[in-house]
Parts: structure tokens; sequence; C-alpha cells
């Protein structure tokens, strides 16, 4: 039952960019470090088909990036330069959520050390996105009849929009969004839920909402649940605009963990945004969502 990282540089960017990149190398040295993944496993994502990204992206655009030949603001609305490792990383984040994904469904928990790249729509990448790892993932799964309903559950502080808009015509897919109201992105995409919150919204309100969430994944009864955890939540996020503590983020993981434990619902981590400074702030964010659910499945 292993976990799963993306075994690449970190992307190469420009001084003051305000991706950070060194929080996965930074994440898989703690892993490793604490030992938290050593009786199950930490192993290197393999990379992601073109058949299998063709299940949710448009072929000229796959091929646009593969050949970086994808015009110049395409690239900007991206937000991250084209390189090799870009390549490289995206390929391995969607071939991590796969590998978790099916992990998962045997094992009833796995994951990965990245993914979440919920902006990334049919025929162009937002918000640091490139390809959809979650919404691939889903549909590969269903085409391959190894899930038959699938839930994702997005608590990235920014709503999922390429994920609602590239599964919004598939009944077999649950796509659920908490997020910020007044962020990124601007334009919202539909999700079969949405819930969201106000600038500043604390612990109690938003574990009001995600109750609200459990209820109606509840009652659509997935096989799967991708659980885009995010850590881009707490108070000290430069773009989150929210207000939970780390104790909240906590609570909102174990809530979602022993939720979909007590009913046999198997779970694969993806960990979302994250973007507080100093970065050690958000990588004990992800690593405390690792915790939460070491302690609920025991491994």
């Amino acid at each position: 039952m292993p976990f799963y990282f993306p075994d690449t540089p970190d992307l190469p960017l420009p001084p003051g960019h305000r991706f950070p990149a060194s929080k996965y190398r930074l994440l898989r040295e703690m892993a490793q470090r604490t030992g938290i993944f050593q009786r199950v496993g930490l192993a290197p994502s393999p990379a992601a088909s073109l058949n299998e990204l063709s299940r949710a992206h448009d072929a000229g655009y796959i091929h646009k990036i593969m050949t970086d030949t994808l015009p110049a603001q395409a690239m900007r609305r991206i937000g991250v330069p084209w390189s090799e490792t870009l390549v490289q990383r995206t390929l391995a984040t969607v071939g991590g959520s796969l590998a978790a994904a099916r992990d998962a469904r045997q094992y009833r928990i796995s994951g990965q050390l990245a993914g979440g790249t919920h902006h990334a729509h049919r025929n162009f990448g937002s918000g640091f996105c490139v390809f959809n790892d979650l919404a691939v993932t889903a549909l590969t799964l269903l085409a391959e009849g190894e899930a038959r309903r699938i839930t994702i559950l997005d608590c990235d502080v920014h709503q999922g929009d390429g994920t609602a808009a590239i599964l919004a015509q598939v009944p077999e897919v649950q796509t659920i969004s908490i997020h910020g109201a007044k962020n990124f992105p601007f334009r919202k995409a539909a999700s079969d839920l949405d819930i969201p919150l106000s600038n500043g919204t604390g612990d109690k309100d938003y574990l009001i909402a995600l109750d609200s969430a459990l209820e109606a994944l509840d009652a659509f009864k997935p096989d799967l649940l991708l659980y885009l955890s995010g850590a881009d939540a707490l108070s000290v996020d430069r773009l989150g605009r929210l207000s939970l503590t780390q104790t909240g983020l906590a609570v909102r993981d174990e809530t979602v963990f022993r939720f979909a434990h007590e009913r046999g619902l198997p779970v694969s981590i993806a960990i979302g945004g994250g973007y507080a400074e100093p970065v050690s702030i958000t990588v004990d964010a992800y690593m405390q969502t690792f915790r939460s659910a070491a302690r609920i499945y025991g491994f």
C-alpha cells in the first residue's frame, strides 16, 4: 500500500515567483525523516500515459504542452514557465493520483505527496495547474470498470473549477467544493455541490460546512472518495483569505477520514494548495493530513 511522490527536481522558477515549488521536496524529506510511511512504503509516482490524459483533456492541448508549443498567453494563464521538469512533474502528478486511487480501492487508503491540480480545464491550464489529475483519475477508473460512483471532495480554498467543468456531464462523479467565495478563480464553474465561504471564516463555521458536504456525499453513496485536502484554508496562508487554525484543519481531516473509515469507503489523498510563509507552515499542515490518516487507518 505505498503512497506516492513525483520523483522530479523542484520546478525551475524565476526569483520571487509566488509558487512555493520547494514544498513538495520538503514534504518528502519530512516524511522520510519521520518514517510516517515506513510500514506502507513511499514510492515514485508512475507517469500518466497520453491515453489516460486524453480522457479528460483535448488532444491538441496535450500535444502543445508536451512539445512546448503552447502560446505564451496560455502559459501565462497557467502561471509557471514551460520546462522539461514541468512536463515530467505534471505526468507524475497525474500518474500518482491514478496509482493511489487504484491502491485505495484495494487497501482503503492511499494518496500522494502532490496532486489536486483542479484548475486545469479540458483545453487549457490555469492557476499553476497543467493537467487535472483528479478528473483524469475519475474518468479512467470509470472507463476501466474499477469504480462505478466516485466523489471528489475538494477542500482547497480555491474552487475546483476545472474539475467541475470537465466532469459536469458525468453523472457517475459527484463534485463537491468547499472554498472561499471571493477568491480565485473569480469565474466559478458549477460543481454538483458548491459551498462558498466568506472571507475570514473560521474553524466552527468551516466544520459546519463540511458536515453539509459529508451529508451530500453520504447520499450519493460512492465507492471511491478522491479527497483534495488543501492547506491554504489556514489563516496565515498568503492566498487563502479564510481563518482556520492548524487545529481546525486537523479536525477537518480526521472528520473526513473517520467518515470514510466507518463506511468502508476507500480514500485517495491529494494535498492541493498551500502558500504560507515560511513554507514550513504549509509543509507541517500537509504532514498533519497524513498523520491524521495514519491515526485513523493504523499505518
